[in-house]
C-alpha cells in the first residue's frame, strides 16, 4: 500500500498482481479507479475514473464504486421525491443514494490487500437516518478481483432497515478499436422494473438473458427475481470478461436487483450496480431489511475479471 498526494488530497494505492486499486476512504469510502496491467504491457481501466483537476463536489463525480446507504436510488414519501418515512412516521430528507457517498469516513484499518472505513455520521445524516448503528466499508483486492462488506452493527434500541447497494462504474469500451455495441450483458433474472415518476415500481421492459449494451432499454432497469447472484459483461470472441456477484448464494436473497444504466450514448462507462433492493425500498418495501437491536448485517459483493 502507498500512499499518492492527489490535489490536495492524500490517496491510498494498493498493486496486487497485475492490478492497480486506488481509493480515498475518508470520502465516501470511494474505490476511485482499478486497473489492469495485460501482457502486452498495456493498462486497462476496469474501473473508469475521469480525468479532473479539482476533487470539488467529489461525491458527484460520475467513476469509480460510490457507496450506496442506507438506502439505494430516489428515496420518495407520498409521490414527494427525496423524502422517506421513519419507523416512527416522521418525514425525514434523504438524498439520492442515501447519505453515505458524500459522507467522511475514517479508516480503521488499512493493509497491503485492502481497508476498513467507518462512517461518521453528521448532524444532517442523523437527521436523514436517525438510528444509532455504526456503519463500515470494507475492501479485499485480488489480482485479477475484489470483494467489498458493507455492514451496519445496530447498537440502539429500535431496528433499523437498510436497503444498501453498489454504483459501480465500469470503463466500456475497454479497448480503443471497439465501441460500446461490441459488448453484452448477460444477467438472469425472471423480472424487469422501472420506478414511476412518484417512485412507485412499475413494470419494466421485456428484455433477453443476454442483451447488447447499446440496448436503450437497459438504461435505468431493475433486474430482479434473480435465478443467479453474477452478471457477465464482456465482448464477444475477447477474454476479459467482469462477473459481478451479488451476495454467495447462487440464488440471492428475495427482492435482490441489479441495476443497469449509463449517461449517454457515448459515455465512457456502463454501470452495473448490485442492491440490496430496488430503489425508494421503505415505501416499496422490495428488499428491504430489518436489523435488530445489538445485530450485525451484511451486504457482499464482488467482482473479478476472467
Amino acid at each position: 500500500m502507498e500512499k499518492i498526494p492527489y490535489l490536495g488530497q492524500t490517496l491510498l494505492q494498493w498493486k496486487v498482481g497485475n492490478s492497480t486499486f486506488v481509493a480515498l476512504p475518508e470520502h465516501g469510502a470511494r474505490l476511485m479507479n482499478w486497473n489492469l496491467k495485460l501482457g502486452d504491457g498495456s493498462i486497462r481501466d476496469v474501473l473508469y475514473w475521469p480525468e479532473t483537476t479539482t476533487l470539488t463536489d467529489f461525491d458527484k463525480v460520475r467513476g469509480g464504486n460510490p457507496i450506496l446507504f442506507p438506502f439505494t436510488g430516489r428515496s420518495f414519501d407520498n409521490g414527494d421525491i427525496h423524502f422517506w418515512r421513519d419507523h416512527e412516521g416522521i418525514r425525514r430528507p434523504l438524498p439520492i443514494h442515501g447519505i453515505a457517498r458524500q459522507g467522511t469516513f475514517k479508516t480503521v484499518h488499512a493493509d497491503d490487500k485492502g481497508f476498513t472505513a467507518l462512517f461518521l455520521p453528521s448532524e444532517e445524516s442523523r437527521a436523514s437516518y436517525p438510528y444509532d448503528y455504526e456503519f463500515t466499508v470494507t475492501y479485499r483486492f485480488e489480482a485479477l478481483g475484489l470483494s467489498c462488506e458493507l455492514k451496519v452493527e445496530n447498537i440502539g434500541k429500535q431496528p433499523l432497515p437498510w436497503c444498501p447497494g453498489h454504483h459501480f462504474y465500469f470503463t466500456v469500451p475497454w479497448t480503443d478499436d471497439s465501441r460500446r455495441s461490441d459488448y453484452s450483458i448477460r444477467i438472469q433474472a425472471d423480472k424487469t422494473m422501472r420506478q414511476n415518476a412518484q417512485g412507485l415500481l412499475s413494470e419494466g421492459p421485456v428484455l433477453k438473458q443476454e442483451e447488447n449494451l447499446s440496448e436503450p432499454a437497459l438504461i435505468d432497469t431493475f433486474h430482479t427475481k434473480l435465478r443467479s447472484n453474477e452478471v457477465v459483461v464482456g465482448q464477444e470472441g475477447h477474454i476479459g470478461d467482469i462477473i459481478v456477484k451479488l451476495g454467495t448464494d447462487k440464488v440471492p436473497a428475495p427482492g435482490s436487483t441489479f441495476v443497469t444504466w449509463t449517461l449517454a450514448g457515448d459515455s465512457p462507462f456502463y454501470c452495473v450496480e448490485p442492491w440490496m433492493g430496488p430503489a425508494n425500498a421503505p415505501e416499496n418495501k422490495v428488499g428491504l431489511q430489518w436489523v435488530e437491536p445489538m445485530a450485525t448485517a451484511t451486504f457482499n459483493v464482488s467482482v473479478h475479471v476472467k
